[in-house]
């Protein structure tokens, strides 16, 4: 399943790999992409929304809301 989720405090790369790091170490089967621009966060993975949103929260980065969720 693919979930995108919109992370406004997103400001540069390095936000990006802290983000991907963290959802790799709680999932290590996620397929995780970054768009800093728009500031959304796309993970392929088997987890729940629920699961990926916990682990980029406890990277200190909040999740406004779930934009998509596709099997």
């Amino acid at each position: 399943m693919t979930i995108t989720l919109k992370v406004p405090s997103i400001a540069c790369e390095g936000c990006a790999t802290t983000i991907t790091q963290a959802i790799q170490k709680g999932q290590e089967d996620a397929q995780v992409s970054v768009d800093v621009a728009q500031k959304l966060v796309s993970v392929e993975t088997t987890a729940t929304v629920a699961q990926i949103q916990q682990l980029i929260e406890s990277a200190g980065y909040p999740v406004t809301n779930e934009l998509t969720q596709k099997p």
